[in-house]
């Protein structure tokens, strides 16, 4: 038994108290660990333990299988420190799925972990696979088979009454990952978030009390564009040109209402504010969803924008420039209301010098089902084109020329250039698309915005970092505008929206 002990806990033990030095490393740094609720240090044991069982089960070297957990857990902590640097959020249990999707979409994730880190961490993880089978031998040289699994057992026995009584407890959750991650520690907190997942708050299939149109003729074609990293950069300095947005400047000052949107996301995770927007659902009412609603929440039949105007005799229209199963959005629409999702199997391939489908070639597309809709339309647009990462594309000076008064980019800034110029074709696509909706014949309203600010973390050192607010606009062809400055957060732009299709005067026919 003494040798059972040796063989298996002492290695237990010293990743345990490894894996605690290395979360002082963290960003944000967690409460040592004799600051901690008890329950939230058991929990930590735990995670480490459950892998620790995992490469045990798989190697049968129980130090190789230590090195292993703890390799993993230091993994954990680069991958946490390069979210929280771009994004200002740490890694929740919710990011674990993108790992997946880090293999299938490599230039979404990759580069903003860094391609050398990458290649760097396989290398060292294939030496130290091929060093830990040479270095120890398997533990059923020195134990019985019995003895091995026996102990084996017995530590996944452990795991399992750790887990039951952690999920018994009621832990004090901010749902502010950073505010959790220091008072809770990373495995604890990931526990917590993991099993309140399970929770569906038992509302979101009701139409929130502020979604009312009644009473008065309704705009027959809705457009809604949310725009990728949209917010007006010229905030950030003053040599930016003014005619970088020059068309949405014209939108602005003939729409209905426009103003400052506060999102739920910082630089990427989009869906938070897609959902936000199409459900009315605050985060303080969506908890843990609120991280990524289209893992659970989304796929409950929600009440949403798309399932308000489908019972008003509506066709319902997603477009995205990018590959349909993405957050599942291929399963998830039709559970929102959506009739039709065109993905990027309905466009050409992005033209040269663009990474995904331009704004440009977007308009087009949503141009064309806006011009052969016959009956009331609600099209709900997810722009690709600014998707970071901005660092991997290039500039010129003749970039630089067109973006800057004093035709130079600032030292360091080449990412603020790179998003000026997509911007351009934004301001393009806000263009076409008002002059699609102003020649129809048809009440037409067009609600822009955007679903996070970008990630240019050496941007906002040199110039400063914005609020986080992006920008919105909703649009009427049949009025001059009254051009009311009010700001939203993303939850309520549905409502607004709605209270701006009412059409009180109809000259174009509704």
């Amino acid at each position: 038994m003494s040798e059972l002990l040796m063989a298996l806990l002492l290695p237990l033990l010293a990743g345990v108290l490894v894996t605690l030095l290395l979360e002082r490393a963290m960003l944000p740094a967690p409460a040592p660990c004799w600051r901690r609720p008890w329950l939230a240090n058991l929990l930590h044991v735990n995670g480490w333990l459950m892998v620790y069982c995992f490469e045990l089960l798989l190697f049968q070297r129980p130090w190789f299988a230590a090195l292993l957990s703890t390799g993993f857990f230091a993994l954990l902590v680069l991958v946490n420190n390069a979210k929280y640097v771009a994004l200002r959020e740490p890694f929740i249990f919710q990011d674990f799925e993108y790992f997946f999707d880090a293999l299938r979409h490599p230039r979404l994730y990759i580069p903003f972990f860094g391609i050398a880190k990458t290649i760097a961490g396989f290398l060292v993880f294939g030496l130290v696979l091929a060093t830990g089978f040479w270095l120890e031998t398997s533990v059923l040289v020195r134990l019985s088979p019995w003895h091995f699994w026996g102990g084996l057992l017995l530590l996944v026995g452990v795991c399992a009454v750790l887990c039951v009584l952690g999920k018994k407890c009621n832990p004090h959750l901010q749902f502010s990952p950073a505010e959790d991650l220091r008072a809770h520690g990373v495995y604890a907190y990931m526990h917590y978030y993991a099993w309140a997942e399970s929770h569906i708050p038992c509302d979101v299939c009701d139409p929130p009390a502020s979604w009312s149109a009644d009473g008065l003729p309704l705009a027959t074609r809705v457009l809604v564009i949310q725009s990728e990293s949209f917010f007006d950069a010229r905030t950030l300095s003053s040599d930016i040109r003014a005619d970088v947005l020059l068309e949405y400047d014209r939108l602005c000052a003939s729409s209905w209402q426009t103003g400052g949107l506060t999102t739920p996301a910082w630089g990427a995770n989009t869906v938070r504010s897609e959902f936000a927007f199409l459900s009315g659902l605050s985060p303080v009412r969506m908890g843990v969803q609120q991280f990524n609603p289209y893992r659970k929440l989304a796929k409950s039949s929600p009440y949403t924008l798309a399932r308000w105007f489908r019972q008003r005799g509506y066709r319902t229209v997603c477009i995205h420039p990018y590959p349909a199963s993405f957050y599942e959005r291929d399963r998830v629409y039709p559970e929102l209301g959506f009739d039709e999702f065109i993905d990027i199997t309905a466009f050409e391939p992005p033209e040269a010098g663009l990474p995904y489908v331009g704004d440009v070639a977007l308009a087009d597309k949503v141009a064309a089902v806006l011009e052969a809709a016959d009956g009331p339309l609600f099209c709900f647009v997810i722009t690709m084109e600014n998707h970071g990462p901005l660092h991997l594309e290039s500039v010129n000076e003749q970039d630089e020329a067109r973006l800057y008064i004093s035709k130079r980019q600032a030292p360091g800034c080449k990412d603020l250039t790179v998003y000026l110029r997509h911007q351009l074709n934004a301001d393009r696509m806000v263009r076409h698309l008002r002059g699609v909706l102003e020649r129809g014949e048809q009440p037409a309203v067009l609600c822009w915005y955007g679903d996070h600010v970008p990630v240019m973390p050496a941007v906002y050192d040199h110039y400063g970092a914005p609020d986080g607010r992006t920008r919105y606009a909703i649009w009427r062809n049949w009025s001059a505008g009254e051009g009311r400055q009010i700001d939203l957060a993303a939850h309520q732009l549905g409502a607004a929206l709605l209270a701006g299709i009412r059409v009180e005067s109809a000259p174009r026919g509704a």
